[in-house]
This record gives structure tokens, sequence and C-alpha cells, in this order.
């Protein structure tokens, strides 16, 4: 096999290079190396590792079986397909989503060595469709932190520096309905530092925070509250105050006494680790066994806790979460009227 079949598409140099016959030179290798920062820009880092981690699984898969990976064979990914679905010995079978999640990997790295998957063959696309009519199941939805759930997490938080931070990561959070790699991608004002992917500014009445989402940019406005113990505007400012920050990343970590804010930014797993701990300090669903506790609750708890808690327009709420369509926001809502329109009555019956 291949050097070349093997490494991850983001991280061989090969993929984007010169044309053959144009002879190399100083400004052609940095223009070459800014195209490679920009396709590396196109998906997110979490998106290219997991894209990485696919190509290695069916690289290993056909050395295992006796084949190349290069260059695609529809009927090969079938059989690869296949056995995801069912796998021979104790292997477990993967769920659909990540059946798909790995083809669209694979399509991705093929793209980048400038080949064409089709997975509109049939070898490709009639097999992916019996798995998804024989294992397709309902997607798994985590529970969301609804608000009297979100209170009792932030009083779990101690005054130190780490507990502002902490708070203010919960709030914000929650009140903007945002992901987790929103959250720590904040900076404090139109920065422009590495890793960015947004900034807050303070006004009057709140926070406006501009992002740039999976959907393109979006400003989202979070409003001051109604208690200074729950409003994620003022935990914000407090914060940013005792952390004396002005500039760059707004959540980062601590020294290791607490008593000082550093400058590398917070990784996004932070969030989940925090959301996880606080769920357990508050009590939250106490009735289960704290695996099940934990296993419950993740990072987009926080944005279905939005999405299920605040009692507004349905379009508001889309809005801020910044979803294409009113069907997606209402995948996020845990708890709401199901039945406030009947239809049975008003057909008559």
């Amino acid at each position: 096999m291949s050097t070349d079949s093997r490494k991850p598409a983001s991280s061989n140099n090969a993929l984007l290079s010169p044309p053959e016959g144009v002879a190399g030179s100083g400004n052609l290798d940095r223009l070459v190396d800014s195209a490679r920062d920009y396709a590396r820009a196109a998906a997110s880092d979490n998106t290219l590792k997991a894209y990485a981690r696919d190509w290695a699984h069916f690289t290993r898969w056909c050395r295992v079986k006796g084949t190349e990976p290069l260059p695609p064979s529809p009927e090969m990914i079938g059989l690869y397909l296949a056995d995801m679905a069912a796998p021979v010995g104790k292997a477990p079978a993967l769920r659909v989503s990540t059946i798909e999640r790995r083809l669209s990997g694979l399509a991705w790295n093929y793209a980048q060595r400038g080949l064409s998957l089709d997975r509109q063959n049939r070898h490709i696309a009639s097999v992916l469709a019996g798995i998804k009519r024989r294992h397709a199941r309902p997607p798994e939805q985590k529970a969301a932190i609804m608000s009297e759930d979100i209170r009792a997490m932030v009083a779990c938080l101690p005054f130190d520096l780490r507990g502002l931070r902490d708070r203010a990561i919960l709030l914000v959070g929650y009140a903007g309905g945002l992901r987790r790699s929103e959250i720590v991608s904040l900076d404090h004002g139109k920065d422009d530092t590495p890793d960015s992917g947004g900034w807050v500014e303070i006004l009057e009445d709140g926070a406006l925070l501009t992002l740039n989402a999976k959907t393109g940019w979006r400003e989202v406005e979070i409003g001051r509250g109604s208690s200074d113990q729950t409003c994620p505007v003022h935990a914000l400012e407090q914060w940013l105050h005792f952390a004396r920050i002005d500039f760059g990343p707004i959540f980062v970590g601590t020294s290791r006494d607490g008593k000082r804010a550093l400058e590398t930014r917070l990784n996004d797993k932070h969030i989940a680790r925090l959301i996880k701990r606080c769920v357990l300090e508050a009590g939250i669903r106490a009735e289960l066994p704290e695996k099940d506790r934990l296993a419950l609750f993740s990072g987009h708890s926080l944005r279905a806790g939005l999405a299920s808690s605040a009692e507004v327009d349905e379009r508001y709420v889309q809005k801020q979460l910044g979803h294409a369509s009113a069907e997606m926001t209402r995948r996020y809502q845990r708890r709401r009227d199901r039945f406030r329109v009947n239809l049975t009555k008003a057909a008559g019956l």
C-alpha cells in the first residue's frame, strides 16, 4: 500500500500543489501554503480529525481484506458499509449515523486526492438504503437542561476566578443557545485572533455575539436577566473584570492556584466536563444512577434547554439557535405542548 493512501488528507502536502510543469518559486510556494491554509479552514478541526480517522479506519480495513483504497472502488466500499452494519466476529455494529459519517469522510478524502466517489453508484446507494431500512432508529437525544436546572447548576459554583468563568460559560451558553465550540471560540471584541470563531460586544441592554458558525455568520442577542445571580451578561462582565481580559480569547484557563487567568483558549471539551460535573453537584435527575445521569447530558443540553424552556414564538428560538428550518428547532424541544393544535377535533371528529 502506498504511503499516500495511509496519510490523512489534511496532512498530505501533495494534495494541493502547483500544476505539473510549473517551476516553483518563493512567491508561488507562499501561495501554495496559503491555499492549504484556506483548504484546512473549509471544515472545522473536529470535522477534519473525524475525516482523518475515517480514512485511517478504511485503509486498515482494505489492508486486512487484501485490497487497495486507491482508486475508489464502489464495490469494495459497498462491502465496507455492509461490514460496519453487520460485522463478523465480536466487533460491534455501528449506528447508521456513524456509517453515513464515515462514507462522507471517504468522499471528502477522495476529493482531496482529486478523485471522485459516486455515492449514487448502485453498489453504494443500494447497500446504504438497505442498512437504513433495516437498522435506522430515531436519533438519540441528550436531555435538556431546563431553566430550574441551570439555576441550580450555577448556584453550585464557587465565587473564585474559576467559578466566575464557569458561571459565565454556563449562562452565556444557555441564554445564547450556543454550541460548545462557539462558546470557547469567542473573543473580546473583533480581535481576529487564531482560532477565533466570533466576538462579543457588551452593550447597555445586553451582549451582542457575532458568530462564524456552521451556517455562516450570524448575530446572537443575549439580553440582561432579571437577577444578577442568573444574568448571563452580568456573569460575563464579572469574569472579564476579575480576569482582567480586555482583548483576545474570552474563556481561557486559569493558574493552578486559581488566582490568575492565562492566555490559552479553553478546549471545548471543558464545556462537556463542566456540564456533567454541575449536573451531579446540583442533584439533577438524582433518581438515576450516576452513570446514567452522566450519559444523559452533554454540551448540546444547553441548546436543547433554551429551545425547551423559552416560552416565546418558535421563530425567535430558531433564529437564536441559527437553524435553517423550524423542524430542526423542534428536534431540540424536549418539553412542549404537543397537542395544542388538535386536528382531530378541527376535522369534526
